[in-house]
């Protein structure tokens, strides 16, 4: 999974047009970012853009390459496809599939983040069944957190 560093700059030379994307070292290759979110990978020289369920059906009716990678299990198929050869020369050509792979990193990422939010809520919630207090320690608001985020504690005048 090792790509060579003109490969990489060229990549980004074809991604500098259509925004501020960026590559960083991942598991021997590298993973492509945009806009903070991760729209594709880089891996043996090969270029591999995310799809879901919307932008599936255009990679596969260009005959575009799934990216496995092997485990213990055998391959594993993920959701990152190459697009089609000659969009890898010029960045007109890449504009579509760079635009279809960003749409569906962002749909992940919504989607990703509603489940955290959903799983944070139900979390809250259940703290407050169990009593005074438990809602705060569920959300990591103890004194001893409070006291290291530099947030002041009140405290009680000491009776005489």
């Amino acid at each position: 999974m090792s790509n060579s560093p003109a490969f990489v700059e060229h990549v980004l030379d074809l991604l500098a047009p259509l925004g501020n994307a960026s590559a960083r070292p991942m598991f021997g290759g590298h993973g492509l970012y945009c806009g903070g979110v991760m729209f594709g990978l880089l891996d043996d020289g090969e270029l591999f853009l995310r799809t879901d369920e919307e932008t599936l059906p255009a990679f596969l009716a260009a005959g575009c390459k799934q990216w496995t990678y092997p485990s213990p299990k055998g391959p594993m198929p993920t959701a990152n496809y190459r697009p089609p050869p000659e969009a890898l020369e010029r960045s007109e050509e890449l504009l579509p599939w760079f635009t279809r792979a960003m749409e569906a990193a962002r749909r992940k990422a919504a989607k990703k983040a509603k489940k955290a939010n959903s799983a944070g809520r139900a979390k809250a919630a259940q703290a407050g069944e169990r009593g005074k207090g438990s809602a705060a320690r569920a959300r990591g608001k103890t004194s001893k957190t409070r006291r290291a985020a530099k947030t002041p504690v009140r405290k009680r005048p000491r009776k005489r």
